[in-house]
């Protein structure tokens, strides 16, 4: 079976984008399933009802941005909002121990906004439906647990990172001559090589495949 990573870009979100600074608590009674664990379901993200409105992450998905207090470091949630009444205002709770892991905190400061991007993990059924399709075409989002929305195929790579190209037909790996990319990025006009690529078609050995949400022109 299968067993892809679906990359999915949001094109509307930076231009809509409602940064709001918040508290991020960790709280148990928020899941975090052996399915979050694997990246199968995105995690959950507990919020109040006016910061889910301010927010106005349109497929429910968001990311906090924050710092590790020890080092400095940038570290990020992307998960799915669930809204609750007793979430106090400007206020994200997530899963404790999943905090715990990421920051080594409790509780820290941070920045929530509607995702640019986020993947999510598949190996089933619908993982199967996917090999054979190639650049350019469209799947529904519900793939991924999207509605109402059409998901189109930009490119992906393999386990060794060779990337999809789309005037390359066919799910083959070869090398070819390249003047840009992907799988190639010239210094100087006129450079070409010969490169390692994947062919334009979705084949069992990719592992990842990246989609762009198509929204109506």
């Amino acid at each position: 079976m299968p067993d892809f990573k679906i990359v999915v870009n949001d094109p509307e979100a930076p231009k809509k984008r409602k940064v709001v600074k918040v508290k991020v608590v960790g709280d148990a009674e928020v899941p975090f399933t052996d399915e979050m664990k694997d990246k199968f379901e995105l995690p959950v993200i507990r919020v109040g009802r006016r910061l889910l409105e301010e927010l106005n992450a349109v497929h429910g998905v968001v990311t906090i941005r924050m710092r590790r207090p020890d080092t400095g470091d940038k570290i990020k949630i992307t998960g799915r909002l669930e809204p609750a009444d007793n979430v106090p205002e400007n206020t994200v709770l997530v899963n404790s121990e999943f905090l715990i892991n990421l920051s080594g905190n409790t509780e820290l400061e941070g920045e929530v906004f509607r995702a640019s991007a986020w993947q999510i993990r598949v190996n089933d059924e619908r993982a199967t439906s996917l090999v054979g399709l190639k650049i350019g075409d469209e799947v529904d989002g519900s793939i991924i647990g999207l509605r109402n929305v059409k998901l189109k195929i930009t490119g992906g790579s393999d386990i060794s990172g060779f990337p999809m190209r789309p005037d390359i037909q066919g799910p083959v790996k070869k090398r070819a001559l390249l003047s840009g990319p992907p799988g190639f990025h010239p210094e100087k006009n006129g450079e070409r090589r010969r490169r390692m690529i994947r062919g334009n078609t979705i084949a069992p050995d990719i592992v990842q495949v990246n989609t762009v949400i198509v929204y109506p022109k």
